[in-house]
């Protein structure tokens, strides 16, 4: 099968879907690799790259479309270039079907099997092709570089023989994938970092981040099963507004994220928030492609207010690094639909069946709803949580049934003894009964330990060095020459290094957590 990359013909558009590596991996899939003359060159890929890389270099994209059976882009297609497709063609690219219903009409009337890269849905399966994620993080990083070299001024705090430099605050609006990689990306920059959303279960991940997660007294939750966040009631706006205002008069930089997929983004920064904003400060607009979340936004456009504040509209895509995540989430679906050798368009696989939004001469679009969970009446089957007194009754027979288990074991290994000791030599009792009584208290040690607090091959051979360094010990009273202490000399000195070795290695595994 032969795969095809034209040229981006979008003038703001600096990726390509393809690079030297990702042309690699589609010759290990057994794809033979056409890319048009200078696809790469926006992205710092030459002609020569690619060619090195085993692609062959076509002068025109009449050829791509036309000899190619599957085409990878970035952009959607232009009318032009739709004309140029050949009927059964198998495209990947950006399509944004929700917002452009003419062009997936086009799409089918010329019966390509279009597959929309920005719908594929958001399942733990399909995380390896979610170019939405892919272009999301490089957006948040880039957000805050772009957000500092507008301010003028550095993040972190300084105390200088000149003077004392005071921290940057930013504020990022929403935590999405690209809000989170903001939030990292200034706290390591030593910002101080402070977000918002409207999903409560996002405040660990912020926390987590390294920034402090602001609320409103609204007992509202903006989550969904969709992942993306649902249109607060007029009271949670308001307060939201006036939480906004507050943060406005403090915050250096400002970096909203928040899109809806397939509708304008919400305006959350209105002018009433840029107007309070100190001279010099900075609004950086991920949504600005889509409206922008501040409605003086302009798409692709920098620009200072009057009162001194900088909106960003336009940020460097980083095409270099950019193309290869686009690459790599492409060459992910590739893989998924059997490479060249067994590819197919299998129209009952979760992310397959939602991501073809044309198919066979047909719009494949909106798709049937993602069911989580199937049982067998078709819904999702809802657990209730248990209540305080069932909780509570669970957790005393858990501790009845412990206890018990710990009577019958005493039990047992006491019958056991005076099962031997009726029959067996008297040194064998006194070595068996040092045998038992080690194995009982290293396991007594071990187990009264949370398991979260060690992994199961330390907790195992901690708890057979605490066995050997039981038994040794109590072994070690006969005299010095003795073979038998010798050798217990020698497992408390093995089982030692063990253990302190364990100490050294957990020890280094947790400095790994600090900061």
């Amino acid at each position: 099968m032969k795969v095809g990359i034209p040229v981006e013909i979008s003038p703001n558009e600096l990726r390509v879907a393809a690079t030297p590596k990702t042309v690699k991996r589609l010759q290990k899939q057994g794809f033979d690799v056409y890319i048009e003359k200078n696809a790469g060159l926006k992205a710092n890929f030459s002609d020569k790259d690619f060619e090195e890389a085993g692609a062959k270099i076509v002068a025109s994209a009449s050829e791509i479309y036309g000899q190619s059976d599957i085409v990878l882009k970035v952009k959607e297609p232009t009318e032009a270039e739709v004309g140029l497709m050949k009927e059964g063609l198998v495209l990947l690219s950006y399509l944004w079907p929700a917002q452009n219903q003419p062009l997936l009409q086009k799409l089918a009337d010329k019966k390509v099997n279009a597959v929309a890269m920005d719908a594929i849905p958001r399942i733990s399966r399909a995380q390896k092709m979610d170019v939405l994620s892919s272009m999301a993080n490089i957006a948040g990083y880039r957000a805050v570089i772009e957000g500092s070299y507008h301010f003028g001024r550095f993040l972190n705090g300084q105390i200088t023989a000149a003077g004392k430099v005071e921290p940057a605050k930013v504020l990022v609006i929403g935590a999405g994938v690209a809000g989170l990689a903001a939030i990292g990306a200034a706290n390591s920059l030593g910002a101080i970092v402070r977000a918002f959303d409207t999903r409560k279960e996002v405040a660990e991940q912020i926390e987590s981040m390294g920034a402090q997660f602001l609320t409103v007294e609204i007992n509202e939750d903006g989550a969904t099963a969709s992942g993306y966040s649902k249109e607060m009631s007029k009271e949670f706006i308001e307060a939201e507004m006036k939480l906004f205002l507050e943060q406005a008069k403090e915050v250096d930089i400002v970096i909203t994220t928040a899109q809806i997929p397939g509708r304008p983004a919400p305006k959350l920064w209105l002018d009433y928030h840029v107007a309070a904003m100190k001279p010099g400060s900075v609004i950086v607009d991920l949504a600005a492609s889509t409206g922008g979340n501040c409605p003086l936004t302009k798409n692709g456009e920098i620009y200072t207010t009057d009162n001194g504040v900088t909106l960003v509209g336009k940020l460097n895509q980083l095409p270099n690094q950019a193309s290869q995540l686009y690459g790599n989430n492409l060459c992910h679906l590739l893989d998924d639909m059997g490479k060249a050798e067994k590819f197919k368009i299998d129209m009952e696989d979760a992310v397959v069946s939602r991501a073809m939004v044309t198919y066979n001469g047909k719009i494949n679009w909106p798709p049937a709803p993602l069911q989580v969970s199937p049982t067998a009446g078709g819904g999702a089957k809802k657990v209730a949580a248990p209540s305080p007194e069932e909780t509570a009754k669970a957790a005393a027979e858990a501790a009845k049934k412990k206890a018990m288990s710990t009577i019958f074991t005493m039990v047992g290994v006491g019958a056991l003894l005076l099962l031997v000791g009726a029959f067996a030599p008297s040194e064998f009792i006194q070595h068996f009964t040092v045998f038992v009584l080690a194995i009982f208290v290293g396991w007594q040690v071990i187990t009264n330990v949370s398991h979260a607090l060690h992994t199961p091959l330390m907790a195992v051979t901690n708890a057979i060095s605490g066995i050997i360094v039981t038994g040794g010990l109590l072994q070690t009273k006969n005299d010095p020459g003795n073979i038998m202490t010798i050798l217990a000399s020698v497992a408390i000195l093995v089982a030692s290094i063990n253990i302190v070795g364990g100490f050294v290695v957990t020890h280094r595994m947790l400095k790994m957590f600090k900061k």
